[in-house]
């Protein structure tokens, strides 16, 4: 595993506070507009991915990229997930990994 360049699980809410910096999200896509997806984060809010492929709608997509802002990520990677996610899950995940666990986390 690469550990040179971590990327930090974050939901929309969390993505403030990282950016300039790799960050991990996965969104449910709500729609797709010539290279920019707009999707909904584990936390409910919106967020824009830019230069991600398009995703059929309402499949759930992880990012890897740069947080470009407050509700932006520059992708770098996107992954389809398909139509069932536990967001719930992941969002709870994401206030592990920074809150008072963070340290387990790369």
């Amino acid at each position: 595993m690469d550990t040179s360049s971590p990327a930090v699980f974050a939901n929309a809410e969390l993505l403030k506070m990282y950016t300039g910096r790799r960050v991990r999200a996965v969104v449910q896509v709500i729609r797709n507009e010539g290279g920019v997806l707009v999707g909904k984060s584990t936390d409910g809010q919106q967020l824009t991915v830019k230069g991600s492929p398009a995703f059929p709608l309402s499949h759930f997509v992880e990012v890897i990229g740069i947080a470009d802002g407050n509700q932006s990520i520059r992708a770098e990677i996107s992954t389809d997930l398909g139509e069932n996610f536990d967001v719930v899950a992941y969002d709870g995940l994401c206030q592990l990994a920074n809150g008072k666990h963070r340290k387990l986390f790369l």
